[in-house]
C-alpha cells in the first residue's frame, strides 16, 4: 500500500513538472508574438487593423472569402533614436501595403526596444504610389525626437502614370501614451496654416461632433475613430466596430462621401452608425488655425471636428 501511494506521488510530480514547463513555453511564446524580437517581427497597427511582421512581411485576404490579398512589408529608410528615454535604442521607418489593387501605400511607424521586446506603433499615412528619399531626424535643439520623412508625389491633377516629382516632407512625432504618430506643422508656433492643410496630409482622429441645438456628440473610444484620405480618391475608416472604405469627390470646398462599404461585424454599445451617418451626410469641410479638419454637416445641423 506504502509502495502504491508512493508511485503516485511521483507520478503526481511528474505531471506537474510537465505541466509547468509547457505553461512557461506557452506563456513565453505568447510574450513573443506580443512585442517581437526585432522591428521586423512585431505588430503594427496599420488603418486599424494589427499586422504582425514575419521576417518584414505579412498577409491576410483582404476579405472574409476573398482571393485578394492584403499585403504589408518593411520598406526601410531606418531611422535610430532612443524616443522613450529608457535608455534603449528605438526605430522609426517606413512600412508599404497593397489591398490587391494598384495602389502601394506608405506608412511610417515606430518601434521602441523594451525591455521584452518590441512594440510597434500606429501607422502614420504618407502618401500613394510616392518615392520615398530620405528619413532623417530633425537637428533643431530640443526637438531631436522629431522624424521626417522626404520623398517625391505628383503635382495636383497629375496621374498615376507620371512619375513622382514634387519634392515634399513629413514631419512626425510620437504620442508615448498612444502609440500614434502624428504630424507636426512646421514652421508655425503652435499653429498650423489652413491653406497649406491638405485632407491626405495624415490620418484623422474624431475629436467630437458640435450639432446645431447646442449637443456635443463625442466618441468613447477616440483612439479607435480614424479617417484616412487617399490621393487615390478613396477613404477609409476605422471605428470601435467595423472597418469602412468608400470614395470622395471634392469640389472646391464642398465634399461628398459615397460608395461606402464596410465589414460586417456586429457590435454592443457601438458608435459606428453615427460615425458614418455624419460622413454620409457631410456637405463641405475646411482647416482650422488649430490644424484641425471641420465636416459641415447638410442644412446646417452641425460639425464634425477631427484633429
Amino acid at each position: 500500500m506504502t509502495n502504491n501511494k508512493t508511485i503516485l506521488a511521483v507520478v503526481l510530480i511528474i505531471i506537474v513538472g510537465i505541466a509547468t514547463y509547457f505553461g512557461y513555453y506557452k506563456n513565453t511564446r505568447v510574450s513573443d508574438l506580443e512585442t517581437g524580437a526585432n522591428p521586423k517581427n512585431a505588430t503594427y497597427k496599420i488603418v486599424g487593423e494589427n499586422v504582425t511582421l514575419v521576417n518584414g512581411e505579412e498577409s491576410h485576404p483582404s476579405a472574409p472569402g476573398s482571393a485578394s490579398m492584403t499585403v504589408t512589408k518593411y520598406f526601410g529608410n531606418e531611422v535610430s533614436y532612443d524616443f522613450d528615454k529608457d535608455g534603449r535604442t528605438d526605430t522609426a521607418f517606413i512600412l508599404t501595403q497593397n489591398a490587391g489593387g494598384s495602389g502601394t501605400f506608405y506608412f511610417l511607424v515606430y518601434a521602441l526596444n523594451k525591455e521584452g521586446g518590441y512594440v510597434g506603433s500606429e501607422g502614420l499615412y504618407i502618401g500613394d504610389r510616392i518615392a520615398p528619399q530620405t528619413t532623417e531626424l530633425s537637428k533643431e535643439v530640443g526637438k531631436e525626437d522629431l522624424v521626417i520623412v522626404n520623398y517625391a508625389d505628383r503635382k495636383p491633377g497629375e496621374s498615376f502614370a507620371v512619375a513622382p516629382s514634387l519634392g515634399k516632407s513629413l514631419w512626425a512625432k510620437l504620442d508615448l501614451k498612444t502609440m500614434q504618430p502624428g504630424e507636426v506643422v512646421q514652421n508655425f508656433e503652435g499653429e498650423a496654416d489652413p491653406k497649406k492643410m491638405t485632407l491626405t496630409m495624415k490620418t484623422w482622429g474624431w475629436v467630437k461632433t458640435m450639432l446645431n441645438d447646442g449637443s456635443i456628440v463625442t466618441p468613447k473610444s477616440p483612439e479607435k475613430f480614424k479617417l484616412i484620405f487617399k490621393d487615390s480618391k478613396t477613404f477609409s475608416a476605422t471605428t470601435d466596430c467595423n472597418s469602412v472604405s468608400g470614395e470622395y469627390r471634392v469640389t472646391g470646398d464642398k465634399i461628398v462621401f459615397e460608395k461606402m462599404m464596410s465589414t460586417l461585424m456586429a457590435c454592443q454599445d457601438s458608435q459606428e452608425s453615427v460615425f458614418t451617418g455624419y460622413l454620409q451626410n457631410t456637405s463641405s469641410y475646411l482647416f482650422t488655425s488649430k490644424g484641425e479638419l471641420v465636416l459641415n454637416l447638410k442644412y446646417d445641423s452641425g460639425s464634425v471636428i477631427f484633429r
